[in-house]
């Protein structure tokens, strides 16, 4: 699927990732018994995230996707494989651990794939920035939703915090500005995913699992409280000038 630039408003490559979603789709009701509601669920994600992708490239007026955009649009395609698993195992009780571990583990891997590739070809953008972004976030989301059936409902929050973030910012402008890089953060939002996924392969004791979550999210919440601090420091800064 990785080519140098590719179109994703009209043609072949949307057709191609729409064939490549129910290919995996295909694939897990194949090889781990997923079902119609499944398979259902990951062909309304595919046409939400094309939908979504397309409406963005059109509003920062580019009409094809960069190398790293295609990766991170793989990686996209395995989460929605990830929610098509999560969703029937809700609803059925039974969950493909190993197929939905492996497919959240190799997206994981992917997410340090795209940053370089962009780097490398000169090729980063806010449109590539901002979805590799919600590609991580959805992932931590449908993660949490599974793991709070392992630990208990808390461990949604890890998946609600980032998006209780952007709807708090609506409704407070100044939790919209620019926040300096930080390898803090990072790596605290990489360390969510890591943990879920091995949480959600319930290989660990329950107590071990359930101890892993819960530093997990104190240092999700010391992130966002950091960055709410810096940001309001930045607000106050110049009222004070």
């Amino acid at each position: 699927m990785v080519t140098s630039t590719c179109t994703i408003v009209k043609g072949g490559p949307e057709q191609a990732a729409a064939a490549a979603q129910l290919l995996i789709l295909a694939g897990l009701a194949a090889a781990f018994g997923l079902g119609p509601l499944g398979v259902l669920v990951g062909v309304v994600y595919a046409a939400a995230l094309l939908g979504l992708l397309s409406a963005a490239m059109h509003r920062a007026g580019r009409s094809a996707l960069g190398p790293a955009d295609v990766v991170t649009l793989s990686r996209a395609l395995l989460v929605g494989g990830v929610t098509a698993l999560v969703v029937e195992g809700l609803l059925t009780g039974s969950t493909p651990l190993a197929a939905l571990v492996g497919l959240a583990a190799v997206a994981l891997a992917l997410d340090a794939v795209d940053g370089k590739v962009a780097r490398r070809t000169g090729t980063t953008s806010p449109v590539g920035a901002r979805f590799d972004m919600e590609v991580d976030a959805f992932l931590v989301a449908v993660l949490s939703v599974h793991v709070a059936t392992v630990v208990g409902p808390w461990a949604l929050t890890i998946g609600a915090m980032r998006y209780a973030f952007v709807l708090a910012g609506r409704a407070l402008p100044w939790l919209r500005g620019p926040v300096p890089p930080s390898y803090l953060a990072k790596t605290v939002a990489a360390v969510q995913g890591v943990v879920l996924v091995v949480a959600a392969s319930e290989l660990l004791p329950l107590l071990v699992t359930t101890a892993l979550v819960a530093v997990a999210l104190v240092l999700l919440v010391w992130s966002f409280t950091r960055t709410v601090v810096l940001l309001w420091r930045a607000e106050r800064v110049p009222a004070a000038g």
